[in-house]
């Protein structure tokens, strides 16, 4: 067998660490948007503010996502 050194995989480094990257904003997502959905069924009459809020808390975790492109070009 052959060891493989990091210089035969550094191309594909950056596609695995931007790919682990995308889960923690993937799962903040989800728990942001269901747990606004959770909301507003128990309370309706708190709906849009609570769209508006989720639409701002989506903005940043949104940033999350785009950091780790932006470090995966950074960093080759």
């Amino acid at each position: 067998m052959d060891i493989v050194t990091l210089a035969q995989v550094s191309g594909s480094l950056n596609a695995i660490g931007y790919g682990l990257a995308t889960i923690g904003p993937g799962i903040g997502l989800g728990i942001l948007i269901g747990k606004t959905i959770e909301s507003t069924a128990r309370q309706p009459e708190l709906g849009g503010r609570l769209q508006t809020l989720m639409f701002l808390g989506l903005a940043f975790v949104e940033v999350l996502a785009l950091l780790g492109l932006v470090a995966g070009f950074i960093f080759q």
